[in-house]
């Protein structure tokens, strides 16, 4: 695996996201990983986000690209995940899209030890460059 390309997450982001964490009665690899994403993030004000970035809440199209499948997808919280095309940003591929700007790729491993090589091609929505913080 190549190594991993440098990542910007919102102050907001970061402080909800640990929370997040100090709140999980099973902390396991979800949680772990994104400990680890969240430790090497640039973290920088809501004001000063690019709108190429996917924060959270934000609406992502990617690629995978052993199989060139694109998908659109809303980053969110556990408790929001489930709907269509929204992924839990403790799922691999939530946790691997945090922080992405637009045209970088990342390799993240996923459970059964397979890896996945992920695309960022655009943000449709962000809630910063929205001016729609909730």
């Amino acid at each position: 695996m190549n190594m991993p390309p440098p990542i910007t997450i919102t102050r907001l982001d970061l402080q909800r996201l640990e929370k997040l964490l100090d709140s999980l009665e099973d902390y396991g690899p979800g949680a772990e990983a994104l400990e680890r994403e969240l430790g090497r993030a640039e973290v920088v004000g809501h004001d000063a986000v690019p709108p190429g970035v996917v924060t959270m809440n934000s609406t992502a199209r990617c690629r995978e690209e052993a199989s060139c499948q694109e998908y659109r997808l809303t980053l969110v919280y556990p408790h929001e995940a489930g709907g269509e095309g929204c992924v839990s940003v403790l799922a691999p591929v939530g946790c691997a899209l945090l922080g992405l700007s637009v045209g970088q790729t990342i390799d993240w491993s996923v459970p059964g030890g397979r890896n996945l090589r992920l695309t960022l091609l655009g943000v449709d929505y962000q809630p910063e460059a929205a001016g729609e913080l909730r």
